[in-house]
């Protein structure tokens, strides 16, 4: 039962973690005004994003392998890790294309990246909601 407890503890501190890693995108949105050092940043983060996502969803595999049980919180745990994978791999790929003279497609972006981590925040908090409730 100490496993379990493990690696229930792992899976939380890592979503916190997780959460910190998309306000801090969300804050460096914000506040970035410069496009190139905030592209700069964004691509640096992303590979943290990536690696703590898919260590979100190798301990919840764990844990919902080990308690030998499917839940209404797992199966909306499920598609929501891929909805975040997604969603972040189109926000980069949009940012991505983007030159240092595109004025236009910047500010467009800047718009949009905030929608993208905010959308992403409550994806996590919801979930975190649910799976409380249940």
């Amino acid at each position: 039962m100490e496993l379990m407890q493990s690696a229930i503890q792992t899976h939380v501190y890592v979503i916190y973690f997780f959460l910190a890693v998309m306000l801090f995108n969300l804050y460096s949105v914000s506040t970035q005004k410069d496009f190139i050092k905030l592209a700069k940043r964004l691509r640096f983060m992303t590979p943290l994003y990536h690696l703590t996502n898919a260590i979100v969803i190798y301990t919840g595999t764990i844990v919902a392998f080990y308690a030998q049980y499917f839940s209404l919180t797992i199966a909306l745990m499920i598609p929501a890790s891929i909805f975040l994978l997604v969603i972040e791999i189109k926000r980069y790929k949009k940012m991505r294309v983007i030159k240092s003279g595109d004025i236009q497609l910047q500010e467009e972006f800047y718009k949009y990246a905030k929608k993208i981590y905010i959308i992403e925040i409550m994806v996590l908090v919801f979930v975190y909601m649910i799976s409380k409730v249940f």
